[in-house]
């Protein structure tokens, strides 16, 4: 597996910060965010998130943890930012507790939790922004980290670059998604994906539905074919009697188009999608970038198969005139 690591000397702040900055790039105070004219420039991270509206509790967070000069410096850093929907997402009370005094410290490890040393665009993390199924349309890829979803990535700042996020991402709490590190797959791979299905255990429901679609024999057949593979837990969050309705004999066409959506064509590693699956942040520890499969997320990566490669996924995926 690559790994990007990125080190960096963590700068300390020497002085604390007004609670109203005025840009002198732009003349934007911190307290609102600025029009059009004043965001036509490129300036450092603090004020580009100050101009775009909606990363206030950042803001203000990086104020009470008195890292906004260290930001506002040379860099280049690339800060994953999360917007103030997603701060609110956080339980009741928490965003208070951590601008307290007392909680700087802790504030701080979280804050850097989100920076990396150095300018890192997306396309140096995801090669790839979707992938042609047998269905005949595209899946979309999108980058995770942790459990956030990038939801607009290559904001551009005059010392680095800032991917938005829609979730306040915690140190310690994430790991790196489970399955084979290796980009060859093992000699030990010798059922198809069918036979790596069932033996699993937790993909009970595919297999039903491929059975009941006529796909189990060109799913056995040579391939080689990539499958992103809902568990038995993904298919039971759909309406209540939708898998019961699918499976049905008139409603083949639809399952086997839906299917379909699920499968390349090709042996699609993860290594393939994403260039690098871990990345070092100035608080030291790690933050491990996915991808999310249209609506749902990757559990397992590189389950490998004789004919083909599974990803586990945590959703069923649909195709638009099925979603």
């Amino acid at each position: 597996m690559k790994k990007l690591i990125i080190t960096a000397s963590i700068v300390s702040i020497a002085f604390a910060i007004s609670p109203a900055l005025a840009c002198d790039s732009c003349g934007c105070s911190a307290t609102k965010a600025c029009d059009s004219a004043e965001s036509a420039k490129l300036v450092d991270i603090v004020h580009t998130a100050q101009h775009a509206g909606k990363f206030s509790t950042l803001i203000t967070a990086l104020k009470a943890a008195d890292l906004v000069e260290a930001l506002e410096g040379p860099g280049p850093f690339t800060v994953f930012a999360p917007t103030d929907k997603a701060f609110a997402a956080l339980p009741a009370g928490t965003v208070e507790s951590l601008l307290k005094p007392e909680n700087k410290a802790k504030l701080q490890a979280i804050l850097k939790y989100h920076v990396v040393a150095g300018k890192v665009l997306s396309g140096q993390l995801v090669k790839s922004s979707n992938a042609k199924t047998l269905h005949g349309n595209d899946v979309k890829l999108t980058l995770m980290v942790n459990n956030a979803n990038v939801t607009k990535a290559d904001i551009k700042a005059s010392n680095g670059v800032i991917h938005v996020v829609d979730r306040v991402i915690l140190p310690g709490t994430a790991k790196p998604i489970k399955g084979h590190k290796n980009t060859e797959a093992p000699t030990s791979a010798d059922k198809n994906i069918v036979q790596t299905a069932v033996s699993a255990g937790q993909f009970k429901t595919l297999v039903t539905a491929i059975q009941a679609a006529g796909l189990e024999e060109a799913l056995n057949g040579t391939g080689p074919f990539t499958v992103f593979a809902p568990t038995d837990a993904a298919f039971a969050k759909l309406p209540a009697g939708t898998v019961e309705s699918l499976v049905r004999p008139e409603n083949r066409a639809k399952l086997q188009a839906i299917l379909k959506y699920h499968v390349i064509p090709g042996q699609v590693r993860s290594n393939d999608i994403l260039a690098v699956h871990t990345v070092k942040t100035l608080n030291g520890q790690s933050i491990y970038p996915s991808i999310r499969v249209d609506n749902a997320a990757i559990q397992a990566k590189n389950i490998y198969c004789r004919n083909g490669i599974i990803h586990v996924i945590d959703s069923v995926i649909l195709p638009k005139e099925e979603s």
